[in-house]
């Protein structure tokens, strides 16, 4: 299929061959079904094909199943025999096993190469609003990330902010001036905030050296898409951090790749395997973003592609920007499972050869109900099709196995190691240091002076304090004297403005009129 991923067909009447189009591609898409329906078969296909198209892939692998990409399909495979005869039913002629170049990561360095970004590079408004800021929270945290550009504090890991915070907190009578109120209780709620995503792995997130998105958007040498796999087994238990993670990507995307209007083929490709788990309790900023990101970033050339278990898991305004579908069977056990599923039903091109809804209950394991984009992005009709089988390693991969190929990778060597460069944690401790010391040289050649000196200069300290008082006095004395006064004179002006003054000019400038 010319300009199309294939994605599966069937034998029967109602079943046509069924492909994602990759000039439409960019206009997201949705994986949904109940589970053991066969969605990670179908995510698993789609990055095969985005990948043999030239296209870059990311994808979260929540459960570990999609590490076989990186492994050719074998014969010995128990579903070897199974795969040969759906091809054949299809009409896939060209079936074979093979394997993508892929590069595994994680945020937590352990399953694949880490993921940083810095602090400075995440920005006071994404991460305000990540930790769910109040808007006197924010002002501050402004305040610190103005202060680190003025006087060159690089904010790099979490113990930068944390330090700057810190920071501000004891110099907030000089920092009131300038920039407002600094209370002390919004610092402490946002190092609490800070507390908590540390706790979750921030601190790992957050450093050097940073990640960079074109090491997300290669090609091998063959000229085949890299599957870039997010490890996110444990990331999913740190929603928090899995947010950010999510919120800065997307936002560096959105921020750095130029306008492309409707290309051959995406730049990007996004897989989010079980969406629910990220929409689930997620901040309001971050569904804003990828609702945000999701309407304006198909014209960057990438494309984003939810898998869940149910389409009501994914917020309408989102929903209603994936384009192409890919449906499998959904249970309805329950009155909200039947409303889900007609709801489900309701959102494709009716075919007038069956009823989807019954479609939708009715496909087996490895079917589903689709519908993809057609010319000039038109939905297409929707069609039941039986999902081609994967070319790569159905099933995880061994740990020694996803080793061996981090050490070979090109990114070995290049994020690995941490790097904890002079940044505002270490210029700050640095002057606190300096100041301690000076403080105590003073103290020493005071203590080093002759005992008469010592108290020479301990009377001048009691002489100068007493006269400062004295004058302190007096000023205030003529201050109070001159308040009194100036009080006296706001005083009768007053009056002369009011109703009195104004008989009283009327009184004087009678007299004078009788006169004349």
């Amino acid at each position: 299929m010319d300009g199309k991923i294939f994605i599966g067909g069937g034998d029967v009447e109602y079943r046509e061959k069924q492909g994602l189009t990759l000039k439409y591609a960019n206009r997201h898409g949705l994986i949904a079904g109940a589970t053991g329906t066969g969605k990670t078969v179908t995510l698993q296909i789609l990055a095969e094909g985005f990948s043999n198209a030239g296209v870059p892939v990311i994808l979260s692998d929540v459960k570990g199943d999609l590490s076989g990409l990186a492994l050719a399909g074998s014969v010995d495979h128990k579903l070897h025999q199974p795969f040969m005869d759906r091809a054949a039913t299809i009409g896939f002629d060209d079936f074979g096993y093979h394997a993508c170049p892929v590069t595994f990561w994680d945020l937590f360095g352990d399953q694949g190469h880490p993921v940083r970004t810095t602090v400075a590079e995440m920005g006071p408004l994404l991460l305000a609003r990540l930790l769910e800021l109040t808007e006197a929270q924010e002002g501050i945290l402004n305040i610190a990330f103005r202060l680190a550009d003025e006087q060159g504090l690089a904010l790099l890991d979490l113990k930068d902010l944390q330090a700057l915070l810190v920071w501000i907190g004891e110099n907030r009578a000089e920092l009131n001036l300038r920039y407002g109120n600094v209370s002390i209780a919004s610092i402490g709620a946002i190092q609490r905030r800070l507390l908590v995503l540390e706790n979750q792995g921030g601190a790992q997130f957050f450093g050097e050296p940073a990640l960079e998105l074109a090491d997300l958007m290669r090609t091998d040498d063959h000229g085949k898409g890299m599957v870039n796999i997010l490890a996110a087994d444990k990331l999913m238990s740190s929603p928090g951090l899995y947010a950010t993670f999510l919120l800065w990507l997307l936002s560096e995307l959105f921020e750095e790749l130029p306008e492309v209007g409707d290309p051959d083929k995406p730049k990007l490709v996004f897989f989010f395997d079980e969406a629910h788990l990220l929409f689930d309790d997620a901040p309001k900023a971050l569904i804003d973003k990828v609702e945000q990101v999701a309407r304006l970033i198909r014209s960057k050339g990438v494309g984003i592609y939810f898998i869940t278990q149910n389409p009501a898991d994914v917020p309408e305004d989102i929903l209603g920007q994936l384009g192409n579908r890919i449906q499998h069977a959904l249970r309805a056990f329950t009155a909200k499972d039947r409303k889900n599923l007609k709801l489900a039903a309701e959102t494709y091109r009716e075919n007038p050869r069956f009823e989807t809804e019954d479609a939708i209950r009715e496909v087996g394991v490895g079917e589903a109900v689709t519908s993809m984009l057609q010319k000039k992005g038109v939905p297409g009709i929707v069609e039941r099709t039986l999902i081609r089988p994967p070319s790569s390693h159905l099933g995880p991969i061994t740990i020694a196995e996803r080793k061996r190929m981090m050490a070979v990778s090109d990114m070995a060597g290049k994020y690995d190691t941490p790097r904890d460069r002079t940044s505002a944690y270490e210029i700050l401790a640095k002057r606190a240091q300096q100041a301690a010391t000076e403080a105590e040289q003073i103290q020493e050649a005071a203590e080093e002076q002759p005992p008469l000196q010592r108290e020479y200069t301990a009377a001048r300290r009691y002489t100068g304090a007493r006269v400062s008082r004295s004058s302190a006095r007096v000023a205030t004395s003529r201050r109070s004297s001159d308040t009194f006064g100036s009080a006296m004179k706001h005083a009768v002006i007053k009056e002369l403005k009011g109703t009195t003054g104004r008989r009283l000019v009327r009184g004087i400038l009678g007299s004078l009129f009788k006169g004349r």
